[in-house]
């Protein structure tokens, strides 16, 4: 077992407690680390040292803290097996997607410094003689970036690769379940020569150190990607200081299949949509419509797809489609919303049930019967689980798309371009995706709407977030 530490103002640090929190590997259930219990000083402790090292670090040309990061992807390059292996055995990935998501993480760090040039501000002219408008952009401040356990190792270069080239400093919490992956990236960013101070990692339970962060008037901005409860929670301790927050909170991303797609190929789209990261993505598909006039054969397509879905151990088996939920309290939850379709009429195709007697791991579900007024079509279920609902009319099917508390992701299958884009208009979505599976793009903007979020990530506008717009009224007229 190994303990981990925090990473304050450039050095390795234990928490003021001397308490620690265990670590568990969800496929054993074996203890693999402890993590220092932070607490309310040692949160303070590094707002404090980031909010020293912030001026400097803004009045560092955008070019030289561009090269910083291409320093940390070049180090977590430098350490992919140690972190493709930490990532399998504390949050459960498979191969293929802990391997994804490192290298993903590298690569982030090295887009998001390609924007060190592009942060622009604008000239305009001015009603008044002799006067011009400039607006610049200015870094925010000092960023809380609160992580989530499902992507725990890329989540850190989306909030600080935009944060350090926009000019902030940033605290980082990582979730209580996933933490060995954030406070390893401590040693490459040490290595990298980063001024102290610039990253801080914080771990702890999301009650104390969360909060402490999101309501400390230390704080700029309060980045989150979590549960709408965790949002909500976030929003009011924010509000005490007015602190702009940026959410990305849960999904119920519906996939929507009309006669003319090329069936084979939407099924298996769905099927990696649904089941990737073990099911456990904000913008996973969570269910599917699928027309009445081709109702039958694509349900028979689906489910040869999801009975051939390997479940397993990741670490034992690089061959497995899914491994385990990532903890007792997810597993128990998939189970009780299935039980609960079950009862309100659901009929279980395949799955429906727990894999092996240890770990947390349950079988990829394909549900049918389903109608738009059950809880399993409304509610986020962040398992392997889809409800297939069948529909008739384009508009019908968009109003039923549209009928949940979420707007992150959602999908379009057709070959009908006029179709897609009629849908696409109509849903009330961050994200569509047409023909393909539901992931997005750096170069995008992962954002949602209603319940899904505040803000946003990726691309410039994800920088943005991390700007605040000065005003220079110049007046040059003397006479």
């Amino acid at each position: 077992m190994k303990d981990l530490k925090m990473y304050i103002n450039g050095k390795f640090v234990e928490s003021r407690s001397g308490k620690w929190i265990e670590v568990l590997n969800p496929s054993t259930e074996e203890v693999i680390s402890r993590q220092p219990e932070g607490t309310v000083e040692d949160v303070n402790e590094a707002l404090d040292a980031a909010r020293a090292a912030q001026k400097a670090w803004a009045a560092t040309p955008a070019i030289e803290r561009a090269a910083y990061l291409r320093k940390l992807a070049d180090g977590i390059r430098k350490r992919k097996d140690l972190f493709v292996d930490i990532i399998m055995r504390e949050q459960g990935k498979t191969l293929s997607w802990a391997t994804t998501e490192v290298n993903v993480t590298a690569d982030y760090f090295d887009y998001m410094a390609s924007f060190a040039r592009h942060i622009e501000g604008e000239v305009i002219p001015s009603d008044r003689r002799g006067e011009t408008i400039i607006l610049t952009k200015r870094p925010i401040g000092v960023v809380a970036g609160i992580l989530p356990w499902n992507f725990p190792f890329f989540l850190i270069a989306r909030k600080a690769g935009a944060a350090l080239i926009a000019g902030c400093t940033i605290v980082i919490k990582p979730s209580q379940i996933t933490p060995e992956n954030c406070t390893e990236f401590a040693h490459v960013v040490e290595e990298s020569g980063l001024p102290a101070g610039v990253i801080n990692i914080v771990t702890g339970r999301g009650s104390v150190i969360g909060n402490e962060m999101a309501g400390s008037p230390k704080v700029d901005i309060v980045s989150v990607t979590g549960s709408v409860s965790a949002g909500e929670s976030i929003m009011k301790a924010a509000a005490n200081n007015i602190t702009k927050v940026s959410l990305e909170l849960g999904g119920k991303a519906p996939a929507i299949v009309f006669p003319d797609a090329d069936l084979e190929a939407s099924a298996q789209w769905i099927l990696d949509s649904r089941i990737g990261n073990n099911g456990q993505i904000c913008n996973n598909a969570e269910r599917v419509y699928v027309h009445k006039d081709i109702k039958k054969e694509f349900t028979d397509i689906l489910l040869r797809k999801f009975e051939a879905v390997k479940v397993g151990d990741p670490c034992k088996d690089h061959t497995v489609d899914m491994g385990p939920l990532v903890e007792k309290r997810a597993l128990e939850s998939v189970e009780a919303k299935v039980e609960n379709a079950i009862k309100q009429g659901a009929k279980v195709l395949c799955g429906g049930h727990r894999v092996g007697d240890k770990g947390y791991f349950y079988a990829a579900t394909l549900l049918d019967n389903c109608t738009q007024d059950m809880d399993i079509i409304h509610e986020e279920t962040f398992g392997p689980v889809l409800p297939i609902v069948e529909f008739e009319d384009t508009d019908q099917v968009i109003a039923w798309a549209n009928d949940v508390e979420y707007g992150l992701a959602s999908s379009v299958f057709t070959k009908d371009i006029d179709t897609a884009a009629k849908v696409t208009r109509g849903l009330e979505f961050g994200e569509t995706y047409i023909n393909r599976e539901h992931f997005e793009a750096m170069q995008g903007f992962h954002a949602g709407v209603k319940k899904s979020g505040i803000g946003g990530a990726d691309g410039k506008h994800g920088v943005e977030e991390y700007l605040v717009t000065h005003v220079t009224y110049l007046d040059t007229h003397y006479e």
